[in-house]
């Protein structure tokens, strides 16, 4: 089994990527194979509505020249995805919105190669808007037939500033909680 984790951050190594880490942690704890796959900050742009993956059924976007195309292929590989977002003005970033965009039409114009899979959300915010952010990962999973694991609050965190991460415990807590029970249920479908 393997967890595809994209972090949409375009930091690296900030709060949102140490928040998918943490997850992805509990996940290899459970003997599960797991990777980070950066979106945030990378050549990645949104759908151009152009249909020809539903007339192409190559489980391709042929809609653009960028990188999207190897994180589609990885999301559709995968047993399980991890989608992680800072909050930019109460929602997603722009490459996960693309990723979510892309990702979906192709899925869709293909068979649903997400279905039955599973998937989480990451979410870090600087005070509020995490709702919305969660939502609309959330969104993507529920369109996609996909099956979302619960934690013990939901998935974010408050943090803003260069490692704020490490010092929101419940944060911690609760993203450690996710990915034991994200484990879990892979495990029980497997």
């Amino acid at each position: 089994m393997k967890v595809v984790a994209f972090n949409g951050s375009p930091r690296p190594h900030g709060n949102t990527a140490q928040a998918l880490e943490t997850v992805l942690a509990e996940l290899r704890k459970a003997g599960i194979e797991t990777e980070l796959v950066q979106l945030g900050g990378r050549r990645l742009y949104g759908c151009l509505a152009c249909g020809r993956c539903r007339a192409n059924r190559d489980m391709r976007c042929a809609g653009r020249d960028d990188e999207m195309n190897e994180r589609i292929a990885k999301a559709f590989a995968a047993d399980g995805i991890l989608i992680g977002s800072p909050t930019y003005f109460s929602n997603v970033t722009a490459e996960v919105k693309a990723f979510i965009d892309r990702c979906g039409y192709v899925a869709g114009a293909n068979g649903n190669p997400l279905k039955g899979k599973v998937g989480a959300a990451v979410v870090a915010a600087r005070r509020a808007g995490s709702n919305f952010t969660y939502a609309a990962i959330n969104f993507f999973f529920g369109i996609n037939e996909m099956i979302v694991p619960g934690s013990s609050y939901w998935n974010m965190t408050l943090a803003r500033d260069p490692d704020d991460y490490i010092k929101d415990e419940e944060g911690v807590r609760t993203f450690r909680r996710l990915g034991e029970n994200m484990a879990a249920l892979m495990k029980r479908l497997g």
